[in-house]
């Protein structure tokens, strides 16, 4: 048991990011009831995370972990799941194929309601609001009344969470994800682009490979494998009375979880050592992850490692990356080498997103040019540096949206305000994310090639 925790004991601490509730006795009423309630994920399945994430941290594995910028309760549908999920296997199965090692597919969806944010205050004209922090806190409408934070909007955003993991365990464990289906998955809009060429040979090659195997006798019918998949989900741990609320001790091990998702993060915000946030997630079991922008100093890190993974396991704790293109070479080697030199197991991700806003037109977006340009240089750092670069972390949807500039079928400036659907930042489409799982497997590929030179040298 860790040493002077309680799921409650972070509300001793400092904390950042934290809503202004005007009505007390209603919040604290909304989490008693929550704290009733079943949890949406249990502890085994948080611990086979874990382990799928320590093979990961000792360079047998690669972690997709990718959805949402901002769940929202208008956009939650079946279809929009699905879509989002198809989108999803498609970038997994190129990875695996370009890899060669196993996926961790982790979701940011069932619980990604929560955002940080720059101001309190957000300005339209004249008038002066308070920001919108994400569907589980108050409405993005920009209204007196919608921006008043409501804690009955938790139990909407549970409600929401439970019917979204019911379908995804469905498309996970039901049939959908077997690999028979392989190009099936292709959305429609993907059908004319450049990527899907690519993924259309890909799946060829997949299904020569099925019906060999059926041919010896192995089929999905016999073998899980081949037609189930694990699928897990993550969000940023930051309304932590909700997060207090779903926190329960398994009855196997007694140690404490987060049963709100499998795997939660710390933001770059709300990273503070004496803080909250960093003091709740010290206390749980699940896998957890650490965001690293340009601030974090290298000792600053490993003291937040020893925090969160004193033990030092393997599996525990993924640190994801998020320096911006043109930042990443200055900060990521000197966090890499201090790692290094105090041996600490960790999965090492990279968020090519957050550090690569921009606004044009008076939208923000992400040029995919510059997405791309800092997954190269963190591939390219930890071969230099002898480590695995074992994650990719986005934001990204199943939908046609326009809201990244770039790409193969190069979104403009121009283009943004015909599908900009996003509640909060903007999020790569179907078709830029397959293109980016592509240039991933051939870096994967590339350096397979690399230490098989090595070897044979």
């Amino acid at each position: 048991m860790v040493q002077n925790w309680t799921p409650n004991s972070w509300r001793n601490k400092p904390i950042q990011q934290v809503p202004d509730y005007p009505d007390l006795d209603a919040l604290a009423a909304t989490e008693g009831r929550l704290a009733k309630f079943p949890p949406l994920v249990f502890a085994g399945e948080a611990r086979r995370l874990t382990k799928a994430l320590g093979q990961v941290a000792e360079g047998k594995g690669f972690l997709l972990q990718g959805g949402d910028c901002a769940e929202s309760f208008a956009e939650h549908g079946a279809d929009t799941i699905r879509d989002f999920f198809r989108a999803f296997l498609q970038m997994a199965v190129v990875l695996t194929f370009g890899a060669q090692q196993p996926v961790v597919k982790v979701g940011r969806i069932a619980g990604q309601f929560a955002k940080p944010r720059s101001s309190n205050i957000e300005k339209q004209g004249d008038i002066e609001l308070a920001s919108y922090r994400g569907d589980i806190i108050n409405g993005i409408e920009f209204t007196p009344e919608a921006r008043v934070p409501n804690p009955e909007r938790q139990i909407m955003a549970y409600r929401q969470s439970a019917a979204t993991l019911n379908l995804l365990r469905a498309f996970a464990q039901g049939g959908y994800a077997n690999l028979d289906n392989v190009h099936q998955w292709m959305l429609g809009f993907v059908k004319d682009s450049p990527q899907a060429e690519r993924y259309r040979k890909l799946a060829d090659r997949i299904s020569e490979t099925m019906d060999f195997m059926k041919a010896i006798g192995i089929t999905s019918e016999t073998n899980a494998s081949l037609r189930e998949t694990d699928f897990f989900t993550s969000h940023e741990a930051l309304l932590l009375g909700y997060e207090e609320a779903l926190t329960r001790v398994d009855s196997t091990s007694g140690d404490w979880y987060a049963t709100s998702g499998h795997m939660i993060w710390i933001g770059d915000r709300t990273r503070q050592p004496d803080h909250a946030h960093i003091e709740y997630c010290r206390g749980i079991k699940n896998p957890l992850g650490l965001k690293c922008g340009p601030s974090l100093s290298a000792d600053g890190l490993i003291e937040l490692i020893d925090i969160l993974n004193p033990a030092n396991e393997a599996g525990r704790l993924t640190l994801i990356c998020r320096f911006g293109h043109d930042k990443v070479a200055e900060h990521l080697p000197r966090l890499i080498r201090a790692v290094e030199k105090e041996g600490r197991k960790v999965v090492w991700s990279c968020d090519p997103m957050h550090g690569n806003t921009i606004t044009l037109n008076n939208y923000k977006t992400r040029p995919f040019e510059r997405v791309l340009s800092e997954v190269e240089s963190f591939f390219q750092i930890h071969r230099a540096e002898g480590t695995h670069p074992g994650g990719i972390h986005i934001e990204m949807t199943g939908n046609d949206v326009t809201e990244c500039t770039g790409g193969a079928r190069a979104v403009s400036a121009e283009d943004l305000s015909d599908r900009y659907h996003t509640h909060c930042d903007p999020r790569l489409n179907a078709d830029q994310a397959l293109e980016l799982a592509f240039l991933l497997a051939e870096r994967m590929k590339g350096g397979r090639d690399e230490k098989r030179m090595v070897v044979n040298g």
